[in-house]
Formats: C-alpha cells, structure tokens, sequence
C-alpha cells in the first residue's frame, strides 16, 4: 500500500496558523470497521454544537491492511480524515474507540465502549484465538492492557453484570470503568416514535407487514447456514401483504464484496428482497419491522429488546457463553423448524417479554448519553454544554 500523504489539520506543527477555531480540544475517533464506525456515530452527537471540541477520524491499519469498504465508508462521512500513520504520532486530548484494534499505539485518554450488544461478547471463543480452550470476554486483561499499561483511561460497561465480570477478568480496569447503559439501544427507542417514517421509506404501506431478515457474520450465522431462506420467505409469504428487508453485518460485505453479496442475492432482490446497505439503516429498519427472523447477532438481540416478534432461524449451540446477551436472547424467543412451513410458524411468534432482554444491553436505558458526555468532557477537562444531552434518533432507511 502506498503511503498516505499527511492531512494539514488542526493539529501538529504549524497547527496554528492553519487553524480558524482556536483552542478547541482535539478528540480522535478510531474507525477500525464499519461496526466500530455506526456505534460511535451514535455517541458523537454527544459533542453537536459545542465550538471548543474539533472530531478528528483515522482508519486503524494492522501491517498495512484494513477492511474493504471501511476508507470509503469513513471519506462518506464527511469529516476530517487523518491517516493512521499520522494519528499515532499525536498526542490528543481524548480517543474514542469501539474496538481494541489499534488502541495500544495511540496517545490520548481513551474512551473505550462496545461496538455491539454488552462489552463482553457472547461468544466463547474469540475469532482470531483458533483451536483454544480458554473462554475470553471483551474485558480480558489481554485486551485492556499493553506491557502492563491499562489502556482506557474511561471504560464503558453497559450492565451491572458485566461490571461483576470485569472485576473478575481485569481488576485493575474497575477503577476507570463506569456503568454506561447502550448508546444504540436509547437511540432505536428514541426512534420508535418515528415509525411510520421508517415504514413509508421502506415502501411498507399503511396495513403491510414488514418482516426483517437479520444475520451476523462467521459461518454459523442465518446467511452462512441459510442462504435460501430469503427465497423461502419471499415464495410463502407472497399475496399476504408483507414485504421482506434483510440487514447483514457489515463484515460480510467487507469480507466478500458487495458485487458479491448482490450476486448472491440478485434473485431474491427480483422476488422482492430490500436489502439494506451496511453503512446506513439498519436501526430503522430494526424500528420499522413487525417480526424479525434472525440470529444470535446483535440486531436480533436489539429488535428482542424492543419487544418486536422475534424468532431464530439458526443457533450456534455450544458456542455462547451461557450468561451472555445471546443466550439471553435464545431463552426469549422461539427456534424456527426449517422442515415446517415459514408463513405458519411466524404467524404465532409472540412478541418478546422485552425486559428479559433489556437488563442483558442495559443497566440505565434512556441514560446512556448523559453519562457518556459527562465522561467524556471529564477526560477533556471541559464543564459540560448548558444544554442537555440528546439521544439522536435513527436515519431514514435506503434500500436496494
């Protein structure tokens, strides 16, 4: 990979004889992937129309790699983009990052959260550990440490509960740990309200059903094991009045392309799929559906806490850890019979009793933006804005 050329920003030297806005404190946003990208776009409104703080965003690369699409998805937002090479050799005044990748190489009081449901993950086994034994968290002290330096200087926990387990995990992080709640969850919730916008975006008609197809990526996903399953819903639900979207995790699109993925799934788009872009409406479409048919990802696990109709298409069984949200999720909702009828089966899925879910995504839900900007300007040194802190609602939904 060529080497990028240095941004002329506000920051380094010279810096200020570049600058218009003086003195603003600089606060760096990590983008390793598109996940770790949507999740901090639900934080950073937390900052809107504050004059002093200036967003930086950089695209972490490991060995000079990085994943397809995540440069062009972080050009698309319209902010100031540094390269990576240049991030690590500034020292801002705070870091925000939703993954661990990169976190150890840059300088600045970081602000460490989930880019999913929980910070502990609600698998077994970490992707990149192979054939291990040992179970690891999102709060191990491999993650959260370097050479014995603890690496956040502000660690968000979303639950009570996985407080407990951090204690246990990497007692040295309790210090600068705090209980957060779930930017993503407050915002779906502030975007039910907007429903009906969501709805008439998707092309759903007043008395149509909107039935989301949701999967995460690995191969034990709803799309890695049923791929024809969007056929299937399409084929027994036509002439009833529903319509079918799908949202797919944003690493399948980065893994396999999305010339692929729309190859893929070109027939079922010709019957009448909407497919959901990964960079943009996934929350609206999770507050558009009436009935979610998904996985053990972390979109069925939200649209479960929004008490929507939810079912399972497909279970990982023994790689979950019995505590985590997922398993939560699987104790809530039914598992579809591939072998029966489709159409059947979800006509008697019953909306989810939502608290038994919520309590596994949030300890403060509707809170969690007030206590990440009261973190957050504390590691900027800055009183907090007069105006309180908002929830941002949803985007409107593009499909394809």
């Amino acid at each position: 990979m060529a080497t990028q050329s240095w941004i002329r920003g506000p920051m380094g030297l010279g810096a200020e004889r570049r600058i218009t806005r003086c003195g603003a404190r600089r606060v760096l946003v990590m983008v390793p992937t598109m996940t770790a990208g949507n999740r901090l776009l639900d934080l950073l409104p937390v900052l809107d129309g504050d004059h002093r703080v200036q967003v930086v965003f950089t695209v972490p690369r490991e060995d000079d790699t990085t994943w397809h699409g995540v440069d062009r998805f972080v050009a698309g937002l319209g902010g100031l983009v540094v390269p990576w090479g240049q991030a690590v050799r500034h020292e801002w005044d705070a870091v925000l990052g939703a993954s661990h990748r990169g976190i150890a190489q840059v300088h600045g009081k970081l602000l460490l959260l989930p880019h999913g449901v929980g910070a502990v993950k609600s698998r077994r086994h970490s992707r990149k550990g192979g054939q291990v034994s040992r179970e690891t968290t999102g709060v191990d002290r491999e993650l959260l440490t370097y050479r014995g330096r603890l690496l956040p200087a502000a660690l968000a926990i979303p639950t009570v509960a996985e407080m407990g387990l951090l204690r246990r995990r990497c007692p040295e992080a309790v210090g600068v740990s705090f209980l957060s709640g779930d930017v993503c969850f407050d915002s779906l919730r502030a975007g039910v309200e907007f429903r009906d916008r969501y709805r008439s975006a998707l092309g759903v008609e007043s008395g149509e059903e909107l039935v989301l197809v949701s999967s995460t990526w690995s191969p034990n996903s709803l799309f890695g094991r049923c791929p024809t399953l969007y056929d299937r819903l399409l084929a027994e639900l036509s002439g009833t009045g529903t319509k079918v979207a799908t949202v797919l995790h944003p690493n399948i699109w980065a893994v396999h392309g999305e010339w692929q993925i729309r190859s893929w799934l070109a027939g079922a788009v010709a019957g009448g799929l909407l497919v959901v872009p990964p960079e943009r409406g996934w929350q609206a479409a999770t507050v558009a559906a009436d009935a979610v048919v998904g996985d053990h990802g972390s979109t069925t696990t939200y649209a479960a806490a929004l008490g929507k109709r939810v079912c399972l298409a497909t279970w990982p069984e023994g790689h979950l850890r019995p505590e985590s949200p997922a398993a939560a999720l699987r104790r809530a909702v039914p598992l579809l019979d591939l072998d029966r009828s489709l159409r059947d089966q979800l006509a008697h899925v019953p909306p989810v009793a939502a608290s038994r879910v919520v309590r596994t995504v949030s300890g403060v839900p509707g809170g969690a933006h007030a206590r990440f900007r009261k973190v957050l300007y504390r590691l900027l040194d800055l009183p907090e804005p007069a105006w309180p802190a908002a929830t941002p609602i949803p985007l409107s939904p593009r499909v394809s």
